[in-house]
Parts: structure tokens; C-alpha cells; sequence
């Protein structure tokens, strides 16, 4: 290896061990690293702009704009009481629909977005019922982070499989004749929401007793009490489900996702500002200052530091080695690949991780005959499923258990938290893994 490369990877490793550690702000630790590998010629700073998935981070903020004009019409509130009124009284079903909830939101909207869309109605209940706040926060951080891959607009692995891959938005629920992401982990979660209920769910609601008519009297709260700007909800609900539906149609336009993302942000921001009393919405500057800038600028360092090892040929070489395995039994390498991805990315931040292995598949399959999309799907399921593990794989985790600790006033032990979340990704991992072996795996390697 060149003293180039060795520098490289030894800039990855510190950085990402350091973003583990979590001592120093994440984004601070990627801009010094990104820093460094210039300062020490690894790349230019040309290159280094290069590197960045700008249509990426335009939709990645184009669509938290969006959302965040979303969670203030009221309606993710307003289906969580009607989750509510739906379960009958029944504590167990209730728990079971706000992760459904969740998880269908996530598709489309940031899993911490939707958590704290969530948090607010769910705590008004938990406090009028004198529950804990934990299991429904946890379970909406567990849901919303795991279907955040189903489709193209939720979360960032399916975005970076679009920029390395080129697949599109309906690919997500159908590629290659044969079900992808959206029905393989549709399956896959509604088979753990059941087991969860089945098991877990009812046994710790069996014999608590809930004031039938405190749940009666927030089930049957008015709509508007939740939805209260009727003008303001329909331009929002709109321009969002317009900018999801065109970004769907984009390989018939041949727009970037960006481009399409931008200019429905753009829309939305130019017709509340313009009607701005008429439609009684908040400021822009209300809403931006919502967004997580520190998030989306540790996205853009992210990409150049992967850019970074890959253009010192790390990738190529670790691709190389794979080779020869991946080459003679597809079956065994995605397997390694898959339960190798799960432990890793459960203790490390996996967005890194899953770009990182993106681009080594995809240097796999250029030097050798193979088809990559096994290997693709085991990274990025794998990356999902496994990331739900701590709070250092899946920050929405983190959200959900500071914010049950501010609410409960009480610190969450490690046991407790691995009661829900081990439980969760080993059920997860496995009844995906089936899915792929069977839809994926074995008819490539035959």
C-alpha cells in the first residue's frame, strides 16, 4: 500500500473512531478530517468538492424544508388519535399502530422528524394515563428508522444506493422482476410488529389498568383541534404528495431528484410566504431554523472522506481480496457481507459505513462478473436492520430515549434499552435475510 493510501485510511479510522467515541460534535471531527487528507495531499480541494453528492444533500434538505412545514398542519398528531380510537382502549394495539404509523411515515419524511412529529401527541397521552413514555418512544424510534429504507425519499442509505447505482424511486418497491426494498421490508416489519404485539406487547399490558374514559375522551377529539389551519394543511399536503409523485416519475423526465425535491421546496416556501396571512403559516425562518444544519453538513464531509479512501485505491484493494470468495459462492459472500454488516454498524454510525460499501461493490463488480445487486441489498439492509442496535448506530434512537428521559425524569439502563432493541434487530435480521436468500441471492448465484 502507498504511504498516500496508508495516510488516507489512518484519517478514516480516527475520524470514524472519534464519531464513535462522540465526545466532539460529529461534524466538526469530518470537517478536520477532510481538512487533514488535503493539507496531506490524499486529494485536492477540487476533488473534494467533487466528491460530494450535491443532488444528494439537495433533496436531503429540500424534503426536511418540506417536512418541516408538514409536522405543523397537524395531521401526523391527528392519525396518531386515530391509531388510538382504531385499538379500542387496547394499550397493546395502540403501541403496535403508532409504529405502523411511524414506519410508514419514515418512508417519506427523516426518522427524527418523524419522531419528534410523533413525541408530542404520544406524551399527551402517556402523561393522561400515567404510563411510561419509554416503550411508545422506542418503539416509533425502532419503526421509523427501519423503513426509512423502503423507499427513496426517507432516509440516506436509499439515497446513496441512487447516487452509486442509479436506481429509481419504483425500483425501491420493484427492480429486476422481482420484489426490492419497499415489499421486502414491508414484510419484514409486519412480521416483527406482529411478533412484538404477540409476545411482548400484550404481556406488559395484560394487567395494567387504563381509565377507559381518558382514552374516550381523547380518542373522540375533535379534528380540527389538531388540524386547525384547514387552507394551510391543504397547501402542504399538496405540494408535498405533487414533489413524492414527481420524484416517483423522474426516469420518465430525466430530472435530478434534486432538481425535482428543490423546486417543490421552492413552490411550498414561495406560496406560504406569499399568502403568508391568508394561509396563516409560519415564517420560513421559523422552519429553517428547525433544520439540523450540523447533521446535513457531517452528510457532506462524509461523502468526500469516503471519496477520500476510494480515490487513494482502499476500496479497490479490500474489493480485490473480496473477489476471489464473492466469485466462487455468491451465496457465502453475501452472507458474510450481510452478518459481518449487521454487528458493525450497530456500534459504528452506519451511514459511513454502508457509502463506504456501496462504492466497494460496485468496484467488485466492474473488475469481475458478477451481479452486484445481492451484495448492494445485503449492505444497505444489513446497514438498516443492524444500525437499530444502540444510539451509536441509529441517532434516532438517541432522540427518542433524551427525549424519554426529559419526560419520565428518569435515566434509561442499558438493559432496559436492549430489552427492545436486541430483540428487535436479531427478529429483523433474520426474516430479511430469508427474503433476500431467496429473492435475491440464489437466483443470481445459480
Amino acid at each position: 500500500m502507498e504511504s498516500i493510501a496508508i495516510i488516507a485510511l489512518i484519517i478514516f479510522i480516527i475520524v470514524i473512531a472519534l464519531i464513535i467515541w462522540g465526545k466532539i460534535e460529529k461534524s466538526v471531527v469530518g470537517i478536520l478530517g477532510v481538512a487533514l487528507m488535503v493539507l496531506l495531499g490524499v486529494m485536492t480541494e477540487k476533488e473534494a468538492f467533487m466528491f460530494v453528492d450535491w443532488n444528494i444533500i439537495i433533496i436531503l434538505f429540500s424534503v426536511w424544508v418540506i417536512a418541516g412545514y408538514f409536522s405543523r398542519t397537524g395531521i401526523p398528531q391527528y392519525l396518531a388519535v386515530t391509531m388510538l380510537r382504531i385499538s379500542k382502549s387496547n394499550m397493546a394495539i395502540f403501541l403496535t399502530l403508532i409504529g405502523v404509523l411511524s414506519a410508514f411515515l419514515s418512508m417519506f419524511v427523516d426518522n427524527v422528524v418523524v419522531i419528534l412529529m410523533m413525541a408530542p401527541v404520544v406524551l399527551h397521552i402517556t402523561r393522561k394515563l400515567k404510563l411510561s413514555s419509554f416503550p411508545f418512544l422506542i418503539w416509533i424510534g425502532l419503526s421509523s428508522n427501519f423503513m426509512g429504507s423502503a423507499l427513496l425519499l426517507g432516509d440516506l442509505p436509499p439515497q446513496m444506493l441512487h447516487s452509486v447505482t442509479g436506481i429509481e424511486f419504483s425500483e425501491f418497491i420493484w427492480h429486476m422482476g422481482r420484489p426490492s426494498s419497499f415489499i421486502i421490508l414491508t414484510i419484514t416489519f409486519s412480521i416483527t410488529a406482529f411478533l412484538f404485539y404477540q409476545f411482548k406487547f400484550k404481556k406488559m399490558y395484560s394487567g395494567t389498568a387504563i381509565d377507559s374514559a381518558v382514552i374516550k375522551e381523547i380518542a373522540m377529539t375533535n379534528r380540527s383541534e389538531y388540524i386547525k389551519n384547514t387552507k394551510f394543511t391543504a397547501v402542504v399536503t399538496g405540494v408535498f404528495l405533487a414533489t413524492v409523485i414527481a420524484m416517483s416519475l423522474r426516469e420518465f423526465t430525466g430530472l435530478h431528484l434534486g432538481f425535482i425535491a428543490m423546486v417543490g421546496m421552492i413552490t411550498l416556501v414561495l406560496i406560504t410566504e406569499i399568502f403568508h396571512k391568508r394561509l396563516g403559516s409560519p415564517d420560513f425562518e421559523e422552519v429553517i431554523n428547525e433544520i439540523d444544519m450540523r447533521t446535513l453538513f457531517f452528510y457532506i464531509v462524509l461523502f468526500v472522506l469516503v471519496g477520500g479512501i476510494d480515490h487513494v485505491g482502499i476500496l479497490k484493494m479490500i474489493a480485490g481480496v473480496m473477489e476471489h470468495y464473492i466469485q466462487s459462492d455468491l451465496i457465502l459472500g453475501s452472507t458474510i457481507l450481510y452478518w459481518v454488516t449487521a454487528p458493525i454498524v450497530g456500534v459504528v454510525e452506519h451511514d459511513a459505513y454502508i457509502l463506504a460499501f456501496l462504492y466497494l461493490v460496485k468496484d467488485l463488480a466492474e473488475s469481475s462478473n458478477i451481479n452486484p445487486w445481492p451484495l448492494w441489498w445485503a449492505v444497505v439492509w444489513a446497514g438498516t436492520l443492524g444500525s437499530n442496535l444502540t444510539i451509536a448506530g441509529a441517532p434516532a434512537l438517541l432522540v427518542s430515549q433524551n427525549i424519554c428521559e426529559k419526560e419520565d425524569s428518569c435515566k434509561i439502563g442499558i438493559k432496559q434499552f436492549l430489552s427492545y432493541t436486541a430483540p428487535f434487530v436479531a427478529i429483523t435480521l433474520v426474516i430479511c435475510f430469508v427474503l433476500m436468500l431467496v429473492i435475491w441471492t440464489i437466483p443470481f448465484a445459480s
